[in-house]
């Protein structure tokens, strides 16, 4: 009895060690660039693999070892001077799906099965040299419901981009399409016009609503796009792509959640335990992570991934999602755990209001943000473990930082009953917004946070309009948080006069901008 009970207790074991599989492979330098790792082509040493869970660096001669099970995704930390092959959408290859039962079918495609996990599954990197200060596209929600609107995509965001020699990446913080998972490929098509490598970021309009349980809500994505928790070094700066869509709500079973799981934020803790302290460590997500009184974020996964983030002295946040834009920080009362401030710069949108408003010559819609904020993309600079972004309103020149809304015709008479409005798209509360007359003295203004009159103004025209407006009517205003106003002054002679505008931003930029107003008796 006793033997077989050793003998049961052996076989157990047996079954245990057996149930868990290995992958192991080299990550090197494909010096030749035909994606096979020849005799004459060395590992790499140091680089960081991942299964989505366990992070572990290559030995000397470039070889790792991870656990795998029956639903992972092995990729490579892309290191600080390499990068990956390209596909032909200029989207990196870094990645092997091990799906050996492929995934659950869904209304959208997804991974067919792929068998046996290969002998040696080796990753091919290139050597290329990377400055400590170069420049990257940031989209906000391109979000096409339909072909329409990714041609307004393209033609309005793609070909306003100018991505010259200091743009090195771009990445698109979720919302790449609108529910219709079959325009993931459309919309490839069209980033792959900006000729940089390209990453992205799952959104809650990018997920499979067909499935019960949120670690199978990106089986479409990972078809399309690969893996959706993923980090890669470029210059001094460490980028970590989440995905932070909850689906289904875990606290209602209905709608999603913002928040992680356990594995994600497991994968964030053991991806940074290779990454020194000095650097600037960027997370990169589709919803904002919200305010300690904010209900849209999971507050026990804010707090443990800013214990995480803790012995990182620089750090940077980028979301979307809102259709807004805003500069967010959280301190201490919030759970962040330094003293100081973390940033999360909450960016306008490639769509702006869902491709909503009046079109253009070229019958593009307005898309203006319901906080007033045109559509357009984020220029992210980084310069060592420090940033600075700037805004490109699409279809307006790069000085276009403001919006003066004042009439450009008034009456002597009636000015005092007037104000000037400016909608400082990069802005946020504390900035220091100043008006003048011609060469009169500079002028404080005074920051509110209110609906911006330009975008209500727009918004009245189709809900007074008495003719038919093509295009969909834009959403309701939101109040915005880069808003400053100012009594009109009363004693202005007639004629005409510069308005003049200036701003200092929160990275210590100066924007001035002048618009011409006339006084009539």
């Amino acid at each position: 009895m006793k033997f077989k009970l050793l003998l049961a207790a052996s076989m157990l074991s047996l079954g245990v060690v057996h149930a868990q599989d290995f992958v192991k492979g080299i990550v090197y330098e494909d010096t030749n660039k035909n994606g096979k790792k020849e005799k004459t082509e060395t590992g790499l040493i140091n680089v960081s693999v991942s299964n989505g869970i366990d992070v572990v660096l290559t030995n000397e001669r470039g070889e790792y070892k991870l656990p795998v099970g029956k639903d992972n995704i092995i990729f490579v930390i892309k290191p600080t001077n390499y990068s990956f092959p390209l596909n032909d959408k200029n989207l990196p290859e870094f990645y092997y799906i091990h799906k050996p039962n492929g995934s659950p079918k869904l209304k959208y495609s997804t991974v067919s099965p792929t068998g046996e996990i290969p002998k040696s599954l080796d990753f091919p990197l290139y050597a290329q040299q990377e400055d400590i200060k170069f420049k990257a596209l940031i989209f906000g929600d391109p979000q096409a419901y339909n072909m329409d609107e990714i041609a307004y995509f393209k033609k309005g965001i793609i070909e306003d981009i100018n991505a010259d020699g200091t743009i090195k990446f771009g990445i698109s913080l979720g919302d790449l399409v609108g529910d219709d998972l079959e325009l993931h490929k459309p919309y490839q098509d069209a980033i792959q016009h900006i000729g940089k490598p390209w990453y992205n970021v799952m959104g809650n309009h990018d997920m499979n609503y067909d499935v019960k349980v949120d670690s199978l809500s990106d089986e479409t994505f990972e078809y399309n796009f690969g893996p959706n928790n993923y980090a890669f070094h470029y210059g001094n700066a460490y980028f970590i792509v989440l995905d932070n869509i909850l689906y289904p709500n875990p606290n209602t079973g209905k709608g999603y959640l913002g928040g992680f799981r356990k594995d994600q934020l497991d994968f964030v803790e053991n991806s940074l335990k290779y990454v020194p302290k000095d650097k600037l460590i960027i997370l990169n997500y589709h919803i904002p992570l919200g305010n300690i009184n904010s209900d849209s974020f999971r507050h026990s996964d804010r707090d443990r991934l800013f214990k995480i983030l803790a012995p990182f002295k620089h750090t940077l946040s980028m979301s979307a999602h809102t259709h807004w834009q805003e500069q967010i920080f959280y301190g201490l009362q919030d759970g962040w755990k330094q003293q100081g401030v973390h940033h999360e710069y909450n960016v306008g949108t490639t769509s702006g209001d869902w491709y909503s408003g009046t079109r253009n010559e070229y019958g593009i819609p307005s898309s203006t943000m319901r906080d007033g904020t045109p559509k357009g993309y984020a220029i992210l600079t980084i310069d060592n473990n420090s940033y600075s972004f700037e805004y490109k309103v699409a279809g307006k020149p790069k000085n276009y930082q403001m919006n003066i809304i004042v009439p450009s015709v008034l009456s002597e008479k009636y000015a005092r009953l007037y104000k000037i409005s400016v909608n400082f798209f990069m802005g946020k509360k504390g900035d220091k917004v100043q008006y003048r007359f011609g060469n009169d003295q500079w002028q404080n203004m005074t920051y509110v946070e209110q609906p911006d009159p330009a975008y209500q103004y727009e918004l009245l025209k189709f809900d007074t309009a008495e003719k038919f407006i093509e295009g969909r009517r834009p959403s309701n205003a939101v109040n915005s948080t880069h808003l400053w106003e100012a009594k009109f002054p009363n004693k202005l002679p007639v004629g005409k006069h510069d308005l003049q505008v200036k701003a200092i931003d929160m990275y210590g930029k100066l924007h001035t901008q002048t618009v011409a107003i006339e006084i009539v008796k």
